[in-house]
């Protein structure tokens, strides 16, 4: 089984405001695209990020071939207990995932 970020062309997360993040996965092409796609598991996926389920939300974008998530910030964007301003360390939780 191998990770996503060796069947992605690139994975990146960043911050959707002070209170979500969101984690962009660039398939780059529609193989990658449709193996991504049938191999996420969006319950794994919020088990990875400690995020609840209901407020994980998911967009596939066939066009574009991109799968993007967005997730509420574990805390608010630039309070003392904001350990990742930019919300660039949740893409390696994507990226090290297993698919079939």
């Amino acid at each position: 089984m191998p990770e996503i970020g060796a069947i992605a062309q690139k994975v990146r997360s960043k911050n959707a405001g002070p209170f979500w993040l969101t984690v962009d996965i660039f398939c780059g092409g529609e193989a990658a695209y449709s193996r991504i796609v049938a191999g996420l598991d969006d319950a794994a996926v919020a088990q990875a990020f400690g995020a609840d389920p209901a407020m994980l939300k998911r967009f596939d974008m066939p066009d574009l071939s991109v799968v993007k998530y967005s997730l509420p910030r574990p805390t608010v964007l630039g309070t003392a207990a904001d350990r990742d301003m930019h919300g660039a360390g949740w893409a390696v939780l994507i990226e090290e995932m297993r698919i079939d």
